[in-house]
């Protein structure tokens, strides 16, 4: 029995019930844990910083070395998915994943705890890169939409849930055990992976590992953040354009490398598809601006509110929340409403809400905040579900993985940005530097806007033709 269900199967099969519940469990731990892992040391900068005698602009980097190294490797992972297998990929992901967080939670020094997060973020992205393939492994073709609500799902909780978890912990112990919680977590998801992960159905002849394009793909973004960090810290004019003349150019070959080739490793052809290239600038900018918004605020509670790491985290709770509330509407709304109208709508929510914040009064109460910070969450939970789908659904049924990598590296390259971002703002405007913060926030989501209203005269697929009714 063990070994018939370790044979491939079909893509509309699909794995039999018990079997399909256990894997989805494995596939929902190890998501959680990595989306958690975005946003729970949030809270805790201000504490690491006061720690480890580090700067806020320094101290960001425990958030930047996670998410960079996901954003420099999740489409290669995708691509070693597709060729070795989405069940290898994902149980090293796992392994990788527990290993770092031990290694995070006995840090003693700042260059350690980056190091480790970094190879946590290699974790992570592995885990991300095949999560999407592994559900369409998982689920018969004719319910593939399930999974993907269950996706969604586990996404929004784990980002209502990382404050508040962080909140909890850090009212009873140190900021290390927020990367020791996930070690019984992952070793659970290991588990149920290795027993019930099914291995890929399909591999493509002939295909091999391009490492030129990984590397260069790799480059591509860390010159890119090398150049934002260099005007953080005020390094020489000179360094700064070099770093940026390299990117535009390193960057510019790996583009159109890509479009030459039958299997590209950053899918940009789909670029091509205008609903499809303008959902990712909208869903790179909201990112970017969520970022930002998240990174700054907890240094405002606690070194100008005067509140403590387990308040900060509640403080933060209302905003994820709202998002977990909204987003499910979102996604049966956009079936009758242009994913334009509703994207564009809830930009301007979101927008709204970030400049209300950047404005509170001097002693504002606690509800003046939580307000505030709900308006955020409402206008980003209606806009991301809608604008999600589309990225996913406006590509060919047969590039759904290259789409998926696609989203992955919008939904990471704004969250990077916005970080770095944020630590920029600390070093520009030292004094005002929430505000700062704030206010670019607003800036890139009202962006997100309008880019999200040019859809409108597009066709979507999400709208059914059940309209004529």
């Amino acid at each position: 029995m063990r070994k018939e269900q370790k044979e491939p199967v079909t893509h509309s099969d699909g794995l039999p019930l018990p079997e399909r519940f256990w894997a989805i469990l494995a596939i929902a731990l190890g998501l959680s844990v990595s989306v958690l892992d975005v946003t729970i040391v949030n809270v805790a900068l201000p504490t690491i910083a006061m720690e480890m005698h580090t700067s806020p602009s320094d101290v960001i980097w425990v958030v930047n070395a996670y998410q960079l190294s996901i954003i420099l490797t999740l489409l290669s992972f995708s691509s070693l998915g597709d060729i070795f297998g989405y069940r290898k990929v994902y149980l090293f992901g796992l392994t990788l994943f527990v290993i770092a967080s031990i290694a995070c939670a006995l840090s003693e020094s700042f260059p350690t705890l980056i190091i480790a997060r970094a190879l946590q973020g290699f974790g992570a992205a592995a885990l991300s890169s095949v999560n999407t393939a592994l559900l369409r492994i998982i689920y018969p073709k004719r319910q593939l939409g399930r999974g993907m609500g269950i996706n969604a799902l586990v996404v929004a909780v784990s980002l209502a849930a990382g404050p508040t978890i962080a909140s909890i912990v850090l009212s009873v112990a140190c900021w290390n055990w927020l990367f020791a919680i996930n070690v019984p977590i992952i070793l659970l998801a290991l588990y149920f992976s290795i027993r019930y992960l099914p291995h890929n159905p399909v591999k493509i002849e002939g295909r091999k590992f391009d490492i030129l394009s990984s590397l260069t793909n790799a480059l591509v973004f860390g010159l890119l953040i090398f150049t934002l960090d260099g005007i953080t810290h005020k390094w020489s004019c000179y360094f700064i354009l070099l770093g940026a003349f390299a990117f535009l150019t390193i960057g510019t070959l790996f583009v159109r490398k890509q479009l030459r080739q039958e299997h590209p490793l950053l899918p940009v052809d789909l670029m091509r598809i205008p609903i499809f290239s303008l959902s990712v600038l909208a869903s790179s900018c909201s990112f970017s601006a969520q970022m930002l918004a998240m990174v700054s605020l907890p240094f405002f509670f606690q070194n100008t509110l005067g509140y403590d790491s387990s308040q900060i985290g509640f403080l933060l709770t209302p905003w994820p929340f709202a998002i977990m509330l909204v987003a499910p509407i979102a996604g049966r709304l956009v079936e009758r409403l242009h994913a334009g109208i509703l994207g564009g709508f809830g930009m301007m929510i979101f927008a709204t809400g970030l400049f209300l914040i950047a404005f509170l009064p001097d002693h504002p109460t606690t509800f003046d905040i939580i307000w505030r910070m709900s308006i955020c969450g409402v206008g980003f939970g209606l806009f991301q579900s809608p604008n999600s789908s589309i990225i996913v659904g406006s590509a060919p049924q047969h590039r759904s993985g290259g789409a998926s990598g696609m989203l992955g590296t919008a939904r990471m390259l704004g969250q990077t940005l916005g970080a770095a971002l944020a630590a920029m703002m600390f070093t520009l405007f030292p004094a005002n530097n929430t505000s700062a913060s704030l206010l670019l926030a607003s800036l890139f989501a009202s962006i997100a806007m309008v880019v999200s209203l040019l859809r409108i005269s597009l066709p979507t697929p999400l709208v059914p033709l059940r309209k004529k009714d």
